[in-house]
């Protein structure tokens, strides 16, 4: 376990990015979700940008707390917004594209930390006290906001991925997929004690440097 400084420098580095893409990945589901027609989570408060209308005690505090406890990045989850898709206006483009809101939510704000990112690297200077610490901000957000989104994207019940994918199957295929959900936790376990997921953030790591570095070569 980290000590109580550690501690705290992870806590103040990580937690914005965390909060942050936690809170905007709900959110957008919320938002898209509304535009289709859907007026489910605006009901139940979720339009909104307020952290504890997203917050789950479990995904957004003790989990993320404790990895962060051990010198981790933090990694969690929300609430996750309820939706009806039977009001969409069109099922099929309303079910895709509410799944794939969070997931985009998520790089999006990777893309604005990058860029934010690049702004600091080359126009702050160095005399310049908070410098690193934005810097060091920036890049955890980055990362984190990266690994939500890939970690969603998979299409396994019930990420997001497989919402995106499950509107597009046939009746008897739907109910087929969905019953995967049985073995989520195993399929978690599976991911996080091997290094598949890691396989699967490698070349998007790369892909969000080389964007940094374009980035960084724009205002040099």
């Amino acid at each position: 376990m980290t000590d109580v400084t550690s501690f705290l420098h992870t806590l103040a580095t990580c937690l914005p990015g965390f909060l942050i893409g936690v809170v905007f990945h709900e959110y957008a589901h919320a938002l898209v979700a509304t535009k289709f027609g859907d007026d489910t989570p605006e009901r139940y408060g979720r339009l909104t940008l307020n952290p504890s209308s997203h917050a789950d005690m479990m995904g957004t505090i003790i989990f993320p707390l404790g990895l962060m406890l051990f010198g981790l990045t933090p990694f969690g989850w929300a609430k996750p917004v309820p939706v009806n898709p039977s009001n969409f206006k069109k099922y099929k483009a309303g079910s895709f594209w509410v799944a794939f809101a969070g997931p985009g939510a998520n790089i999006i704000i990777a893309l604005l930390c990058s860029l934010l990112f690049a702004l600091s690297y080359t126009q702050l200077p160095m005399s310049v006290s908070f410098k690193p610490a934005i810097e060091n901000m920036l890049r955890y957000a980055v990362v984190i906001n990266l690994v939500l989104a890939v970690f969603n994207l998979i299409p396994f019940p019930p990420l997001d991925g497989s919402k995106m994918v499950m509107p597009f199957l046939d009746y008897n295929q739907a109910r087929k997929y969905e019953e995967l959900q049985r073995f989520t936790f195993l399929f978690f376990i599976i991911l996080w004690m091997t290094d598949i997921f890691s396989y699967l953030v490698r070349p998007v790591f790369a892909l969000s440097n080389m964007v940094t570095g374009l980035f960084i070569m724009l205002f040099s």
